[in-house]
Formats: structure tokens, C-alpha cells, sequence
């Protein structure tokens, strides 16, 4: 069998593993012809590819971003896209494509299913918010970096009596921003998933420091928002993709905050950082696991699917649940646990 394999979308620790997985997994027990699509969908889009084997995939198991490079580009969202793409992909034989990606990867992979293209799909994204499965590749590293930082601002925060904000990623889902918060125990996390009120935020941090705490830590997902009407924010920029460019939020909480607390407040944006480097045990496992699971259904013809991690097992998942809703907090989990640590 001849299978191509592509990464989209924002790039994050694991995607190298998932492909060294892919392609030993295809080569040791099939015997398979793999090739590597450049830069996501763009790659098969164009006709950009170069010929996998292990002695190419030797070395990258710990390394950070893709040697395929990775890109946003959406077939069906340009002039002649899936047509040319489905073209490149019988030009060169392939028989399954494999798919790493997020939300909007999935997305494009459910309609080239749907288009007849034997496709199959590994989750990965930092941000956690792929549907039908616990874990995402670079997840676990992404909270680990934020954790290991947040940590570091214990320090100054307490030296200096501060109020710390720590703005991490996450769009639509709050994922990194909670567990990171509440692995480095942070006195308060925001979420996209729930509204947050500033004077409410204030009442506790003025709270905590009449009881002689000596720091506040404050984790902020960039995609959260205040209750209607409590803040006003700048518009938003919309890049090429049609997506807002965040980022500043932090910067904005903190402000407020130093204006409604009189506490001095300082903000750390953790950005990108988060992105990049050497994954984590856990994300090299859950990677390889996916990878081997992935060709797996390719050569079983579960076409149109995504491999998925539930419990400790791996499963397989149709695209179209995988992709029908986002993965968001379940308002128990805020609501429930990082309560407890207000005080």
C-alpha cells in the first residue's frame, strides 16, 4: 500500500513522533511505500511531497515542530483545491492518507472523506478541544511548559507581594489554562468557556492578600472575555484565515486589576513557548500509540476516521463525531475544583 501522510494546522510538540510511528509502523509490519505531503493540505494540494523511510524519521522522536512542515491552507477554500488534491493523490497512487491535525485539519479531512478519499485522522493540538477523545498530541507538554513557568512566578510574585497574570493559549477552550493553573496552584483561572466578571476577580485577590498572602497567580486563557458589558475590549484583528489574531488579554486583566486592587500586577504572555520544544514523555507515547493505530485503520479500510485515546485504550472514532462540536470544559470541572483554591 502506498500512504501519504500530512501535518496541518499549528504546529506542537509530538508531531514527529506521530510520524516516525506512522512510518515505521507501515514499513516494519507491511511493507508499505510512504510519502510526505509539505506543509499540511498544501502539499497535496500543490504536488509538494518527498518519500518517507525510517532512515529519514531517524532522530526526530524528541524534536519539536514537523519535518513536514505544516500550514492552514484549506482546499475548499481555493479555485480548483479539492479537485487538485484528489488529482495529486491518485497521481501518485496513494491509497490512504493520514492526517495530523486539529479542529480545522479533521474538519477539511471528514470533507475529502466525504469526497471519496480514503482518509484516516491523528489528533493533535495543544489546546485539547478535539471531540471523542481525552487527549490531544502536544497537550501535555504545552501544560507542562506553563506549569514549569507559572512555578518560576511563584518566586517574584511572593518576594515582592505581587499579583502575577500568566496569559497562556487556548482560543475557545480553557484546557491548558486549568490544568496548568491548577498544577501550579493559581488562585484564580479564566476560560473562554465561562465569562469573567474583574471586580469579582478583585474582591478575592484583595481577599487573599488581607489574610497575608504574599502572591496571587492569575492564569488567563488568551480567549477569554468579560461578562457582557463589564469590559470594554479593542476589536480584534482577523487574519488571512479569518480568525481573530489574540493575544493582550493578559495585559488587560492585569491593568484592571493594579487599577482595582491597588496591588501591583504584572503579566507574563507565555505565547508560542508553548508550541515548541521537545515533548514530553507522555506526548511521545501518545503519538507513537496513535501513529501505529492509524495505519492500522488503513489497512483495515476504517476510512473516514479518527484514532482516539478513551481510558488507557485506543479507539476508533468517525470524523463527523470528531469533528461536530468542540471539546469545551464541563462547567462542574470549573466550577468544582478551582473554587476550592480562592482562598
Amino acid at each position: 500500500m502506498r500512504v501519504g501522510v500530512l501535518t496541518g494546522g499549528g504546529d506542537c510538540p509530538g508531531l514527529n513522533a506521530a510520524i516516525r510511528a506512522v512510518v515505521r509502523k507501515a514499513t516494519v509490519t507491511f511493507g508499505d511505500d510512504l510519502v510526505g505531503f509539505r506543509n499540511g493540505w498544501h502539499g497535496v494540494v500543490e504536488d509538494d511531497a518527498i518519500p518517507l523511510d525510517i532512515a529519514r524519521c531517524r532522530g526526530i522522536l524528541p524534536r519539536g515542530g514537523t519535518i513536514l512542515g505544516t500550514s492552514r491552507i484549506n482546499p475548499f477554500k481555493v479555485p480548483g483545491g479539492v479537485d487538485r488534491a484528489i488529482a495529486t493523490l491518485e497521481r501518485r497512487g496513494v491509497e490512504a492518507l493520514i492526517a495530523i491535525g486539529g479542529e480545522g485539519t479533521l474538519g477539511i479531512s471528514r470533507q475529502m472523506a466525504e469526497a471519496g478519499v480514503p482518509v484516516v485522522g491523528v489528533p493533535k493540538t495543544i489546546d485539547n478541544d478535539v471531540n471523542g477523545t481525552d487527549y490531544t498530541i502536544g497537550f501535555d507538554t504545552a501544560v507542562q511548559v506553563a506549569v514549569e513557568a507559572i512555578d518560576r512566578l511563584h518566586t517574584t510574585a511572593e518576594s515582592h507581594d505581587r499579583v502575577m497574570v500568566c496569559e497562556v493559549m487556548g482560543r475557545h477552550v480553557g484546557w491548558i489554562a486549568l490544568y496548568s493553573g491548577l498544577a501550579a496552584g493559581a488562585a484564580i483561572v479564566l476560560v473562554p468557556e465561562e465569562p469573567f466578571d474583574l471586580p469579582t476577580v478583585a474582591q478575592h485577590i484583595m481577599r487573599r492578600h488581607e489574610k497575608g498572602r504574599f502572591a496571587t497567580i492569575v492564569v488567563v486563557a488568551e480567549g477569554a472575555k468579560p461578562k457582557a458589558g463589564t469590559l470594554e475590549l479593542p476589536p480584534a484583528e482577523i487574519d488571512q484565515y479569518d480568525h481573530e489574531r489574540l493575544g493582550g488579554i493578559g495585559a488587560i486583566v492585569a491593568g484592571e486589576l493594579e487599577r482595582l486592587t491597588h496591588l501591583e500586577c504584572r503579566v507574563t504572555i507565555l505565547g508560542h513557548v508553548l508550541r515548541g520544544g521537545t515533548p514530553t514523555a507522555f506526548d511521545r507515547v501518545l503519538a507513537t500509540r496513535f501513529g501505529i493505530a492509524a495505519v492500522e485503520a488503513a489497512h483495515e479500510g476504517s476510512f473516514g476516521t479518527m484514532v482516539a485515546l478513551r481510558g488507557s485504550s485506543i479507539e476508533l472514532i468517525s470524523l463527523d463525531d470528531a469533528t461536530g462540536r468542540l471539546k469545551c470544559l464541563d462547567p462542574a470541572l470549573i466550577e468544582g475544583v478551582t473554587r476550592i483554591f480562592l482562598d
